[in-house]
């Protein structure tokens, strides 16, 4: 099977839409476009309005140039969301955005594909770029990484927190033969992990922080955040849904520190007005409904949360 076969099912699809798209008239940017699960829809709110998408995956921008030939209000551009602000002004001029939508992590289809080499469970080259085009894939790092690096990136993107000993077998193992599939480097985490999860395969951590540097997906979304939250008019809305608690994390402080300023010793004497707020936070933020978690076990640990700018 293909890649551009794999089905992928857009997490939150209604009440994501439902809280970006606040003026059918609008402009506004899905930052990961995916399968144009979420493209689609904004598409089907807006009467005369515009969309511009951005993707990495070379796959996700085939989908989008099909889409491009079926209705000239949708752009869609081969970049991370982070350079969004190289792009912006060709398509929408020195105007403001009505909606940026970000919808993190990997898509099912990347998941799937074993050639992409982001699973765990089904053996493939290992990869794990977005775009294949691009740096470095996880083999070439592995193979020159130092074993500190190594141990960090798996602690610190992945919460591993047996980085160290999965490490040091990496670089034992990759001493007696390269390490270039996903199925040799599931083996080497599986035997190194002394302490199974229950229900959770043993590769899954070090396979996530492995994918998140190599992808620079962290460095991305804080960068992304600040060029959205810049790029909005008044009234206008970033909507974000992430996948694991580091990205949530990121996310929940972006709008906290945009919607409220900064934390300030209690007794300084400056009130709200003083600290230039310019944003407020949307509802609390929400996960998805039950049925969803159901009929789709990979939206279970999904956020949304959304930022409304309120003022210049």
């Amino acid at each position: 099977m293909t890649s551009s076969e794999h089905e992928h099912i857009s997490v939150m699809l209604d009440e994501s839409v439902e809280m970006l798209v606040t003026n059918e008239s609008g402009q506004y940017v899905d930052g990961t476009f995916g399968r144009g699960g979420h493209t689609r829809l904004v598409l089907s709110k807006l009467r005369d309005g515009k969309l511009l998408g951005f993707d990495k995956d070379p796959v996700a921008i085939e989908f989008g140039r099909k889409l491009e030939a079926e209705d000239s209000r949708f752009e869609i551009v081969q970049d991370s969301f982070a350079n969004m602000l190289d792009h912006i002004p060709a398509v929408f001029g020195t105007e403001k955005i009505d909606g940026i939508m970000m919808d993190l992590g990997v898509s099912s289809p990347q998941l799937d594909d074993a050639e992409r080499g982001f699973s765990f469970m089904n053996d493939g080259p290992l990869d794990m770029r977005m775009n294949p085009d691009q740096g470095m894939s996880a083999a070439e790092w592995i193979a020159v990484a130092a074993e500190k690096e190594i141990a960090d990136v798996m602690y610190q993107y992945g919460e591993e927190r047996f980085s160290r000993r999965i490490a040091k077998a990496i670089c034992e193992k990759r001493l007696e033969a390269p390490i270039t599939t996903t199925a040799q480097l599931s083996k080497i985490v599986a035997e190194a992990n002394p302490a199974w999860e229950k229900g959770k395969n043993p590769a899954t951590r070090a396979f996530q922080g492995i994918r998140i540097y190599i992808n620079n997906e962290l460095g991305d979304l804080e960068k992304g955040l600040e060029v959205a939250a810049d790029s909005l008019k008044v009234g206008g809305r970033l909507v974000v849904i992430s996948f694991h608690s580091l990205e949530d994390r990121i996310v929940k402080r972006f709008m906290k520190k945009m919607s409220k300023g900064p934390d300030l010793p209690r007794h300084l004497p400056i009130q709200n007005a003083h600290l230039d707020i310019k944003f407020k936070t949307v509802g609390k933020a929400t996960k998805p409904s039950k049925d969803e978690v159901t009929s789709n076990v990979r939206s279970r640990s999904a956020v949304l949360r959304v930022l409304e700018r309120t003022r210049d």
